[in-house]
């Protein structure tokens, strides 16, 4: 049977310091059935994107610890999770700099919350078909299933084989393939891909490429990772 409401279940991170803005949103959004996540810094931001991969922000530009331009930039260089930003009134220029760094849809304060809503659920139809097409990311003879957690190799122009990776290998390995040939430092990796486990340190993402790597030479697919002398390491495009 399908669903009468698609957005039904759907997280929202709502990215924004002012508590009554945050909770009117909070109202209407879970109204039309969305679930929703709130986050009132720009660093907590980040945290949530990464440990709750939400559908879609709505997020403000005038945040503490972290501007909202720097929080798309950085949501931007791992995920295309849809993004709608809130300027202030007249911002012009705001405008166009967050639509040219990748958001996907503008509001101005003061907002109807309505409009927000609505606006949201246009960009989420309007994004689904893309994000989609992406699920599967090719880098050489890897492929990366992000929505099955699969990943194989057709090396050598064999049937393709599938690797047994861990979470953690898997979210390493997903993680660089979003951008190939950009060397990554170990503390990004660090934080990005095991941030559930405080106390891992920089060495323990040495275990995990080292694991991965082995796993992949095993299946034929050699020289992907390579090592960037005092930074960490690269997944190169073969």
């Amino acid at each position: 049977m399908t669903n009468p409401n698609p957005d039904e279940n759907r997280l929202v991170l709502i990215v924004e310091d002012e508590p009554q803005i945050c909770e009117i949103l909070m109202t209407y959004f879970e109204r039309e059935g969305f679930r929703t996540v709130t986050a009132r810094d720009g660093e907590l931001a980040l945290m949530h994107h990464r440990s709750l991969r939400p559908d879609i922000v709505i997020l403000d530009i005038n945040l503490p610890k972290r501007d909202g331009q720097s929080v798309l930039a950085e949501i931007r260089s791992r995920s295309q999770t849809p993004i709608i930003m809130v300027t202030a009134l007249g911002q012009d220029l705001e405008k166009l700099l967050a639509l040219n760094m990748g958001a996907d849809d503008y509001v101005v304060k003061p907002f109807n919350p309505l409009e927000v809503v609505a606006r949201a659920k246009t960009v989420l139809r309007r994004t689904s078909g893309s994000m989609n097409q992406i699920e599967a990311i090719r880098v050489g003879d890897l492929e990366i299933d992000t929505s099955a957690y699969i990943v194989s190799v057709s090396a050598f122009g064999k049937v393709a084989t599938q690797i047994d990776v861990t979470a953690t290998e898997f979210r390493i390995l997903s993680h660089m393939a979003q951008a190939p040939q950009k060397a990554y430092a170990r503390s990004e990796i660090l934080d990005t891909c095991l941030s559930e486990d405080s106390d891992a340190l920089e060495r323990t993402v040495d275990s995990h490429i080292s694991k991965l790597r082995r796993k992949l030479e095993d299946a034929g697919a050699t020289g992907y990772f390579e090592s960037v002398r005092g930074v960490g390491y690269r997944l190169k495009s073969r």
